[in-house]
């Protein structure tokens, strides 16, 4: 009861007056009644549950009503913003919360179409663990435009049953396709696993990794991505069908790997094998594992549109996602399983050790790498189209 009590209270931002950030009680006094249309991904029935339970969480304690529009794309919504900038629509707009991926927060972010300077005003940034790289998106700064409220990495999955060494650098999985030819692949992009695959060869093969801070030229894109181009003309030809053809989704290639048609599988999840663990669609002996340098990793945001009808109650709706009763909720593989952003050590102690236990028993620590500026992955993916999308 008394852990119950403590969750409750700090989901609720019970803090003291001294504690909480000026006008913090006003705006929660404006937000109550107001009706935010959350915009967010919803093609996985474990997020789309957690963002029903988190609607009933702010009707009951806020007075607040979230409707969570469900998109197949993000950019979807994107348009409708800039659509409503370019006809004049600067309040009431129709998106006041939006799960934004980076090339979207960088396109709405240049475009001044984002309400900024208000995240780390929320009275739970205190328990945002800042070694995440939570104040840049896509090597774009964040500047307070937008609140993190979830993590991810890339990670390989494999089963230790089959495979008793896995590839732990770019050269060891060359070596591993070579050994086990047409037992490895990637998701075909533009799907954005396989994607961020090809980011993170990048990253570790090109040899002027500071180039991909910033948006490339076309110079700049033929000598920096040139390693990565070698690489992949070697792989490919033991790659599944000879690098031919792709698993469409990382989905797939999970049940590739549960019917021993492929020996490794990628995740943006590293939670995510013990999911599949849970519902026997892997052995117990499956394990999520990145590379020694690090692996790909990202933190997702929630922003707010600068015409938003209901801005006080969406960043309400924030507070609570990055709350330690949200986010252990959300991080359990049982509800979700998708990482937190706080830093357990700045939690009370009974929920700093409740947030420690939810991580994955499979998965093992692997270093954060920060993506490359957003402007990379179009010009990744389209080069990478021309040159085996046809095959």
């Amino acid at each position: 009861m008394r852990l119950f009590s403590l969750l409750l209270c700090l989901g609720l931002t019970c803090f003291s007056s001294t504690a909480q950030p000026p006008g913090w009680h006003e705006l929660r006094q404006q937000a109550t009644g107001q009706t935010v249309y959350f915009n967010a991904w919803g093609g996985d029935p474990a997020v789309n549950n957690y963002l029903d339970w988190v609607s009933g969480e702010m009707k009951r304690h806020y007075g607040i009503t979230l409707k969570v529009v469900r998109l197949a794309d993000a950019a979807d919504a994107v348009k409708r913003i800039q659509n409503e900038a370019a006809v004049g629509r600067t309040t009431n707009g129709s998106v006041d919360l939006l799960w934004v991926n980076g090339e979207n927060f960088h396109t709405l972010k240049r475009a001044n179409l984002l309400a900024a300077g208000w995240a780390e005003r929320l009275p739970n940034w205190q328990y945002v663990d800042l070694h995440q790289p939570v104040r840049e998106d896509f090597s774009e700064p964040v500047e307070g435009a937008e609140a993190p409220w979830g993590s991810a990495q890339l990670m390989f999955i494999g089963d230790t049953e089959r495979t008793s060494v896995f590839p732990r650098s770019e050269q060891a999985l060359l070596d591993f396709a070579k050994a086990h030819p047409g037992k490895v692949s990637y998701p075909r992009p533009p799907d954005f696993t396989g994607t961020a695959f090809l980011e993170q060869l990048l990253m570790g093969l090109t040899e002027t990794p500071q180039a991909l801070r910033s948006a490339p030229d076309a110079a700049t894109f033929e000598r920096v991505t040139a390693p990565l181009w070698h690489y992949l003309d070697r792989l490919h030809p033991y790659l599944w069908r000879q690098g031919k053809a792709f698993p469409p989704t990382p989905a797939r290639m999970d049940r590739m790997l549960a019917d021993s048609e492929l020996l490794l599988s990628l995740t943006f999840n590293p939670a995510h094998v013990d999911n599949l663990i849970a519902r026997h669609q892997l052995a117990a002996t499956a394990r999520s594992f990145g590379f020694e340098q690090g692996m790909l990793s990202n933190v997702h945001f929630v922003a707010i549109p600068a015409n938003a009808k209901a801005n006080a109650a969406a960043q309400v709706v924030a507070n609570f996602l990055m709350s330690p009763q949200a986010q252990i909720r959300k991080a359990d593989p049982a509800v979700w399983g998708d990482p937190s952003i706080l830093d357990a050590h700045l939690l009370p102690a009974p929920l700093g050790a409740q947030l420690k236990a939810l991580v994955p028993r499979s998965q093992e620590s692997v270093p954060f790498l920060a993506e490359p500026h957003a402007a990379w992955v179009s010009a990744i993916e389209t080069a990478w189209l021309q040159r085996y999308g046809s095959r």
